[in-house]
Formats: C-alpha cells, structure tokens, sequence
C-alpha cells in the first residue's frame, strides 16, 4: 500500500476551501488547484487580468512545491482551467513557457470552465516527481 502524506501549509498560499495543499503518495506530489489570489489577502484574485492571474497562479504553485521539498522544474502533468479560453489562452500559453527551461515543458490539459473559486480568470493543479 503507498504512504500517503498531506500538506497544509502554514506559510504557503491560504486555502480558499477545506483541502490539502499537496499530496504525496510514493514519488509523486499531487498538488491542489492554486489560484491567484493576492498573497496579502487570500479571498481577492491580483488585479491585471490573465497575465497577472497567471504569474499569480505559477508563484503560487512555487510556494506550495517549495513548503513540500519539490521542484518546479520537476513537473509532470498540469491541468489549466481558463474562465475566457478563447481570450486567455494564447496570453496564458505565453507566460506559463516561458515559466519552463527550454525543452522542459510538462504534459498538459487545458480546459474552458465556466467560473472558478474567488473570481479566478485561471486555476492550475499539478502532477510533480519527487
């Protein structure tokens, strides 16, 4: 049977609802959907739209990956969840490379929603290899 460990962060990005931050089981970290929210107060998204939101998300992302051991770059599967596809994806894709070392892109899915959590426009979760 795989060993489960859950994260809840003290110093990590507040939670906008009752979940872990991160789970791991064997050599894998599961990582909860982050959204952007304003790391001074957790219930209002960062102003500037999808550019904005999506920094937001991946520095978000990068609190989580660091308050578990793991590393960004270590990323095996993401899921993106965009509220405005058709006017977000292409600003999206641009920011969320260039997030990457070259040639070091993760798998992906990404997927139109009709709302997110706090208003979000983006929401990301992650598959990482320990």
């Amino acid at each position: 049977m795989i060993e489960l460990t859950r994260f809840v962060l003290g110093d990590g990005p507040k939670r906008v609802a009752p979940f872990s931050h991160a789970v791991r089981a064997g050599d894998f970290l599961f990582v909860t959907g982050q959204m952007p929210t304003d790391p001074a107060d957790n219930t209002r998204c960062v102003p500037g739209g999808i550019e904005a939101q999506t920094r937001q998300v991946i520095a978000n992302l990068k609190a989580v990956l660091a308050g578990c051991g793991a590393a960004w770059e270590r990323t095996i599967m993401a899921r993106i969840y965009l509220t405005e596809f058709q006017r977000d994806y292409a600003a999206m894709n641009a920011i969320w490379e260039a997030s990457f070392p070259v040639g070091q892109l993760p798998a992906r899915t990404t997927v139109g929603v009709t709302g997110l959590a706090v208003g979000a426009l983006v929401e990301v979760d992650l598959v990482v290899a320990l």
